[in-house]
């Protein structure tokens, strides 16, 4: 081979491997890149927690709909059953979960005999109908009898009457309005050397209103047509008007105002003896009052109610707001049980040492009757504190001592309220919190201990319905007379729903206690006020 033919095989044999080499690295270039596979690593988390975020999120979202979607659904039915449905907390048993036989397995609660029940029985082919009614009620025998003799049409001339047949037909005839005229004749007595004489004259009856035309009687029928039948002023006048009689409305609040004051004494009297006790109920209720202060709006004051369970009067208190230290100042010096609804402004009176607080199983309840239609899982729980319901409801029946009432209570109430403790707590466990039927769950798990105290005493009652019941007629005044004209007005107010209330209670016709009062209190001695409450009255009158 020649030099020039080695050359020309040198050159090819090197462009050959060059170009091999350079194919080479193309190809792993192309077909296997570098990877950075710690930065895939880093980059593959950070999308892992954007989408663990994102599918929080949507949950989140999801049960945040389902807990508006809930709220909205509990709002229309409670809506619903405003305008629609009973203003009573009913409970609407399951089919499952109707009372069939005993209640449960404790002793018999209590055998009750009821006499004198109507029994109606019939045939549904013969229509034949039996019934043992006990008849109507008499007319009462207090009740002035105005005597009419009917002859018949016939001759009865010399025949002799065999008896007689009475029939009573009530009539009415409306109050009257009268002037009572005091005539007081005036002597002049000459002295003993004829140089002077005095004046002699009767001394006027003592009046409630010095130098007004408004006697006892009707003083005492305008408060009660307000306080006790919620008239308002104003048809009042009205009435009075159909008579021919002016009096103007601004005359009967200066009335009012001046009556509120000579009562004031009463009702401190009354006040004493609503916390002389060892067992007190307490709770409160808004009213509208009308503020200078507060232009194009009213002022939301509070009637603060104490009542004492033995002897059951009630008083009232307003204050301009819902502190607790209202019922703090109120309760100072107070000693024994404390029955409340749950409000936290109780809190800090129960902290005293000399008070145990209780707690209204009435509310309680009435959390759970509220969702019961959203959530049928409470039905059992309803159930169950219906038996302590009725337990109490044998007691009372069977006229039970307090201290039977305590020995049934333990034998009976507290299995239940055991077994409820446990399905409170399992019902919790798989509610969703903050739902209505999670907050119904916490306001009995975190009241259990006040909501079990009335077990230990007899003379303590299960709830406050008998205090919410005396509260009604502000919520009757509210929807008539709207408000109090001020902080004043409201009080001197609060002073005629406590003896009214107290009339209630004893069975007290409240005009002619109130004529009485009025009539007396001026020569009453001081020291002996209490006598002239309403429960003295039939002592004294």
């Amino acid at each position: 081979m020649g030099k020039k033919q080695a050359k020309a095989a040198y050159f090819r044999a090197f462009y050959l491997e060059t170009y091999s080499t350079k194919l080479y690295l193309y190809s792993i270039q192309t077909i296997t890149p570098y990877q950075d596979y710690k930065a895939l690593y880093e980059q593959q988390l950070q999308l892992n927690k954007e989408q663990a975020a994102t599918i929080e999120k949507l949950t989140k979202t999801a049960e945040e709909q389902a807990l508006t979607i809930t709220s909205l659904q509990l709002q229309v039915a409670n809506l619903q059953k405003m305008l629609f449905g009973s203003k009573k907390d009913i409970f609407k048993p399951t089919a499952s979960n109707t009372l069939q036989g005993t209640l449960f397995d404790v002793p018999a609660i209590a055998e009750v005999v009821v006499e004198n029940k109507k029994k109606i029985t019939y045939e549904r082919g013969t229509q034949k109908i039996q019934v043992a009614h006990k008849g109507r009620n008499p007319l009462p025998t207090h009740l002035r009898r105005e005597v009419i003799e009917l002859q018949p049409v016939e001759d009865v001339s010399g025949l002799t009457a065999i008896g007689e047949e009475v029939t009573e037909v009530l009539e009415y005839q409306q109050g009257e309005l009268y002037v009572k005229q005091y005539k007081r004749k005036e002597y002049l007595q000459p002295s003993s050397d004829g140089l002077h004489a005095k004046r002699i004259i009767a001394t006027l009856p003592s009046l409630p209103i010095e130098k007004g035309i408004a006697g006892p009687s009707l003083c005492a029928h305008l408060l009660v047509s307000k306080y006790v039948d919620h008239l308002p002023i104003h048809r009042q006048v009205q009435i009075f008007k159909r008579d021919q009689v002016a009096i103007d409305e601004s005359t009967i609040c200066n009335w009012f105002k001046k009556l509120g004051g000579y009562l004031e004494t009463l009702y401190e009297a009354h006040r004493q003896q609503v916390f002389t006790t060892n067992y007190l109920a307490a709770d409160e209720t808004h009213y509208p009052v009308l503020d200078k202060n507060k232009k194009g709006t009213t002022h939301k004051g509070y009637y603060w109610v104490y009542q004492n369970l033995e002897s059951g009067d009630v008083l009232f208190e307003y204050q301009q707001g819902r502190s607790g230290d209202y019922a703090t100042q109120a309760l100072q010096g107070y000693s024994g049980y404390l029955l409340t609804d749950g409000y936290a402004g109780y809190d800090a009176v129960a902290a005293n040492a000399a008070i145990t607080r209780l707690n209204c199983w009435a509310h309680a309840r009435r959390k759970f009757i509220e969702v019961q239609d959203m959530h049928p899982a409470v039905v059992d729980v309803l159930q169950t504190i219906g038996h302590l319901y009725t337990i109490e409801q044998a007691c009372k029946d069977s006229y039970f001592t307090p201290t039977q009432i305590k020995e049934k209570r333990q034998t009976a109430s507290v299995p239940l309220l055991k077994e409820l403790y446990q399905q409170l707590v399992a019902l919790k466990a798989s509610s969703i919190p903050n739902t209505p039927l999670n907050t119904a769950i916490n306001y009995s798990l975190n009241r259990w201990k006040g909501l079990n105290i009335y077990t230990y005493d007899g003379t303590l009652p299960i709830d406050n319905n008998l205090l919410e019941n005396k509260i009604r007629p502000i919520a009757l005044g509210r929807k008539n007379y709207l408000f109090a004209g001020n902080h004043e007005a409201a009080q001197r107010s609060a002073i005629l729903y406590s003896l009214f209330a107290t009339c209630k209670q004893h069975n007290v016709n409240p005009t002619n206690w109130l004529t009485f009062a009025l009539t007396n209190i001026a020569q009453h001695p001081i020291n002996k006020i209490q006598q002239l409450l309403p429960k003295n009255y039939t002592k004294i009158s």
